[in-house]
């Protein structure tokens, strides 16, 4: 998780080049849908991970009258708010080849 918090994938809107993006696999669809599960891999770990940090500073009372903020929250979601986005980062890991990926049907073969 920490690989993905220094990670240099872009934060704002970037144009790539769709022969950079289908190269390894050829097919432009095929590369998209492992760029895509990878996205989701990461969001899934991001979302554990930041439940986890949050639980830490959670206080559990009956009253629902008594709702206070945690600044340690508050800033623990802010930090977490700017990391980039899970598509962002499974395209920059796609792009720097530390995808791994097979295709089952040239197995079959």
């Amino acid at each position: 998780m920490s690989d993905i918090k220094n990670s240099d994938a872009p934060i704002n809107t970037t144009t790539i080049d769709k022969n950079l993006v289908d190269a390894p696999t050829s097919n432009i669809y095929e590369a998209i849908s492992i760029i895509s599960k990878r996205a989701t891999q990461i969001n899934s770990d991001i979302k554990k991970e930041l439940l986890e940090k949050l639980d830490e500073f959670a206080t559990y009372n009956d009253s629902l009258e008594e709702i206070f903020e945690n600044k340690e929250q508050i800033e623990v979601s802010k930090f977490y708010e700017k990391l980039p986005k899970p598509h962002a980062l499974a395209v920059q890991e796609w792009l720097e080849n530390k995808i791994y990926y097979r295709n089952t049907k040239d197995e079959e073969l």
